[in-house]
Order: structure tokens, then C-alpha cells, then sequence
């Protein structure tokens, strides 16, 4: 590895979040060198020992564009970019013809990514290839809210597209029992965002819902992929992953599930897909996909022997691949304070399918600890100043 290590350029992780972390850590423990590009010095990633860290003013914009285009000029080579977040995704497409020059850049058609990352734009591409998903209705005017009269409820509202407004004021999602909840709510969230989806409910528990991570090379090539399940979520029934633990046992099916629908909708990238295993008749459903950044739970395949940022890294800078060393136990990953969250308003008590299994803090790591020690210096600032 030492004489590969001498050639090796640096990837660059740009966001400084969990997601960001978690990737640093997987690239920085392969031995592969890390530039973390973020707005917050002193955000988890930009914390973390590995690699050297790089401010930029903004991760969107053309001041974005121009920091990656100067720091891609100073090397001969382009750069492996690793993205974390979903505004720098868009801003990456759109400009991609200039930095591809300076970048491997792994991306389908722009049309097909937007579509890709909105809720119904997936959703006419997954009804199109007759792929698993449950029945959605947009809306984008009050005079649109008619047509959830054809859904069954219980269902689930949530915004179309990613919108940072709306995020700042309303919840993820929300689970409402009828359409005049619906309407109740749309009419308080319509001045903030239009653009919103009603889908049908998937019967289950938290830990019924699954993901499949994947990089995807020339071609459909699957270079790596990694299935798992959460264990809890925050909030509870309708929110993000707050712990999650690999799913060897259903491995199989959704890698190939997922390997097919990216295949028929052409896409290529860093991406994945989550599921819900349907109580009442023991299917996976589809319920969205991520495209062309890491997930927020993406480290939990590493921890368990799948490392897809490595892998990604070596397939585009022509080097060969590392055989994945799968735990013969899995390994939780857990975001402490909103696994106990959700843990304390009934996201579920113990899960019975991992009792047991080694726990692995999603801050905390004994070879890099700065980040764990950062938010628990936080949280003793915020007790003393309360």
C-alpha cells in the first residue's frame, strides 16, 4: 500500500455534517487522502484528523464552483468528489461541463436527476418501469387537493423537493389520517412551499424500512453496494435514520432491485434507495431514492466491511478493487441524541433483530475523538448557559 499511497490524489468530501464525517472517516481509514471542503470550520467533518480542510464561502453558487475549479488547478489529475449534500448536487450538475475538467464526475443527464430528486418525478419514472411504489398524488395549488380524494389513507405529506425554507419551519413529513388534515396543513404551508406530495401510507414499523447504497459505473456496473435496515428514526414513523444496522439477510433482493430500476432509468453515481417492508403483504415498496451524494447513514457500510467511498475511489482513479470484509455480526451505527429521542417518544423499544450487536457511535471514534469531544463541550455549554 505504500508505494500505491505515494500516488494517490486526495478526494474531496465537500458538506461537514454526520454524512460528511462518516465518508471522511471511510476514505481517511483506507488510507486515501481527504479534502474537506465546508462553511463551518467547525463543523464534525472539518473536525475530524483526517485529511486537510479547505472554508469556502458557500457550497452552491458560482463562489463554489470557482473554489473547486481553483483547488481541481493544482493538480495534473482530476479529483474524486464526494458529495453530501443536495443543494451542492444541483449546483454540480448545472455546472458540471466546467468541472468536469478538473473532476470525475459520475452523474446522469441533468433532466434525469432532477427528476430523480423530486418526489414525483421519481415517482412517474418508477410507475413507468412498473417498478414497487405506492400511490402519490402532487400538489401544487390548493385547487389540487380534489385529487387525494382517490387515495386510501392513512398517508404521508411531505415536500416535493428539497427546500431549506420549509425545513426551517414544518416537520420532515406528516403522517395525516384524511383529507381534510391534509388541507388543514397545506394551507398553512402554501405561502412557504407549493410543491408538495401526498402518498400513500406503507403499513410497518421503523424497523421495517431498508436502503440499498450503491456506486454505479459505466454502464450499470454495480462497483459496490450495501443493504441494511434502520432500527429507529427520528421523528418517529415519518422521519430520517437516528440507528441503523446492516440487513445481510435480505442483501440479495435489494441489491438487485435497486441495481435494476437505476439501470432502466439510467442512472450512474453515488446513490441509493430506501424501502419499507409492507406488514400486510411482506413486500418492499420503494419510497425514494438518493442520487448523486452520500447518504446520511452511509458509514454504517463501512462499519460493516463495505467500503463504498473506497471502492468509488478506486474505480474512477483506475486502481483495483479491495475485496469487502463483511462482519460476521453486524454493527449498529447511532446518532446518540436522536436515537434517544426517538427512543423516549415510542419509536421503538429494543429491536430484538440486533440485540446484541456491537454499537458504534456516530460522533465517537477512538482514533479520532475531536468531533465526539466538540459535541459534548456543546451540550455543556447548553446545560450551563440554560
Amino acid at each position: 500500500m505504500t508505494t500505491e499511497n505515494n500516488k494517490l490524489l486526495p478526494a474531496v468530501v465537500v458538506g461537514g455534517g454526520l454524512n460528511a464525517l462518516g465518508i471522511v472517516r471511510a476514505l481517511g481509514s483506507a488510507g486515501i487522502p481527504v479534502i474537506v471542503a465546508d462553511t463551518d470550520p467547525r463543523s464534525p467533518a472539518m473536525r475530524s484528523r483526517y485529511g486537510s480542510k479547505l472554508r469556502c464561502a458557500a457550497l452552491e453558487g458560482e463562489d463554489f464552483v470557482k473554489a473547486m475549479l481553483d483547488l481541481g488547478a493544482k493538480y495534473e489529475r482530476k479529483l474524486m468528489l464526494f458529495v453530501t449534500e443536495e443543494k451542492t448536487v444541483t449546483e454540480i450538475s448545472k455546472s458540471r461541463a466546467r468541472l468536469a475538467a478538473r473532476f470525475h464526475l459520475r452523474l446522469p443527464e441533468h433532466e434525469r436527476l432532477m427528476a430523480l430528486m423530486h418526489k414525483q418525478g421519481f415517482q412517474d419514472l418508477a410507475e413507468a418501469v412498473g417498478a414497487p411504489v405506492p400511490r402519490t398524488v402532487r400538489l401544487e395549488s390548493k385547487a389540487d387537493l380534489p385529487r387525494i380524494e382517490a387515495l386510501t389513507f392513512p398517508c404521508v405529506f411531505k415536500p416535493a423537493a428539497k427546500s431549506y425554507e420549509y425545513g426551517a419551519r414544518f416537520k420532515k413529513a406528516y403522517k395525516v389520517q384524511s383529507p381534510a388534515e391534509v388541507a388543514e396543513l397545506y394551507e398553512q404551508i402554501f405561502p412557504v412551499l407549493a410543491d408538495m406530495v401526498v402518498q400513500e401510507w406503507i403499513e410497518g414499523a421503523d424497523n421495517e424500512v431498508y436502503f440499498c447504497l450503491q456506486y454505479v459505473g459505466e454502464g450499470g456496473e454495480v462497483v459496490s453496494s450495501f443493504s441494511g435496515r434502520k432500527i429507529r428514526a427520528w421523528p418517529p414513523r415519518i422521519g430520517g435514520t437516528a440507528s441503523c444496522t446492516a440487513a445481510w439477510e435480505v442483501s440479495d433482493e435489494l441489491d438487485q432491485m435497486t441495481a435494476r430500476f437505476f439501470a432502466q432509468v439510467g442512472f450512474t453515481g453515488m446513490g441509493s434507495m430506501e424501502y419499507k417492508r409492507d406488514e400486510r403483504d411482506g413486500r418492499f415498496y420503494m419510497v425514494e431514492p438518493t442520487v448523486a451524494r452520500t447518504d446520511f447513514q452511509e458509514e454504517v457500510a463501512s462499519l460493516n466491511g463495505v467500503n463504498i467511498p473506497e471502492a468509488a475511489y478506486r474505480y474512477e482513479s483506475g486502481l483495483p478493487q479491495v475485496a469487502p470484509k463483511k462482519v460476521p455480526v453486524p454493527r449498529i451505527w447511532r446518532e446518540p441524541l436522536i436515537d434517544r429521542w426517538s427512543l423516549e417518544e415510542g419509536g421503538g423499544g429494543v429491536d430484538q433483530r440486533s440485540a446484541g450487536h456491537k454499537v458504534c457511535d456516530a460522533y465517537w471514534r477512538w482514533n479520532d475523538p475531536r468531533p465526539w469531544l466538540d459535541l459534548m463541550l456543546g451540550r455543556i455549554g447548553a446545560k450551563l448557559g440554560r
